[in-house]
């Protein structure tokens, strides 16, 4: 099967390629660095010409609601455009747990994502996940000032980048996946980000101090959360990060 992955250079995208390819499927990788531009819409209709499925990971430079609505609706219209104009049959398209909760910010900006892939023309899954292992650093790297970290005081169940990228890479070679409702997927139990920062900066022997701080009282009253029925996979942060130090060896 040939399958088009939009934001194949990211966290989770390269892991939808490696699967894919792994299980013997024609991948195109989709991201700048290969040529294709889902905002202007360079290399799109090469890149799809033949795909079954498009698998959407793609993300703009810009957290700003304004600016990362517009990278996503735009990104969404051209998918659903040249997918259409080349016969693609459904979309994949990966979101984030809790984002009907907000009403502001770059959860809005997701929102208004899916509203438009559920307009389209082709039919699409949307798989919402939880905040990833991988992003707890970057979090991490944001909120550092000298020898200081603050990190949002936040109510999550991360999950691994590589189960996402697995999930998604299952959805997209799965004929029936496509219509159905909003999927939800979540590491196996729920943490506290500053606690997973704390456990993050400790295993790397980096002596910043982690405080908590509010971004939203959602995040902490548990927006962030997955529903009941959402699909719960491991590893847990706590195993993540020891393979992380396991494989820096």
């Amino acid at each position: 099967m040939k399958i088009a992955v939009a934001g194949a250079t990211g966290r989770a995208g390269r892991h939808v390629v490696d699967v894919l390819e792994d299980r013997g499927h024609d991948v195109v990788p989709m991201a700048r660095s290969t040529g294709v531009d889902v905002i202007t819409g360079d290399g799109l209709a090469e890149a799809l010409a033949g795909a079954e499925c498009i698998v959407d990971l793609s993300t703009g430079p810009s957290p700003d609601e304004e600016a990362a609505t517009e990278f996503f609706t735009t990104a969404t219209r051209n998918l659903q455009e040249r997918g259409r104009e080349a016969g693609v049959q459904r979309m994949v398209v990966v979101s984030i747990v809790g984002i009907d909760r907000f009403t502001s910010g770059y959860n809005a900006a997701k929102l208004a994502q899916e509203r438009a892939v559920e307009a389209g023309p082709i039919p699409a899954r949307i798989l919402r996940a939880t905040q990833f292992h991988e992003f707890v650093g970057q979090l991490v790297d944001w909120g550092r000032q000298g020898d200081v970290a603050y990190v949002p005081r936040m109510r999550t169940q991360p999950v691994a980048a590589r189960t996402v990228g697995v999930a998604l890479a299952d959805l997209a070679v799965d004929p029936d996946a496509v219509p159905g409702p909003v999927l939800e997927i979540a590491g196996p139990r729920e943490e506290s980000m500053v606690e997973v920062a704390r456990l993050l900066t400790a295993e790397r022997g980096d002596p910043v101090r982690i405080e908590g701080v509010t971004w939203d009282d959602l995040y902490e009253a548990g927006a962030a959360l997955p529903g009941p029925e959402a699909t719960l996979a491991g590893p847990t942060f706590e195993e993540w990060l020891a393979a992380q130090v396991r494989s820096s060896r």
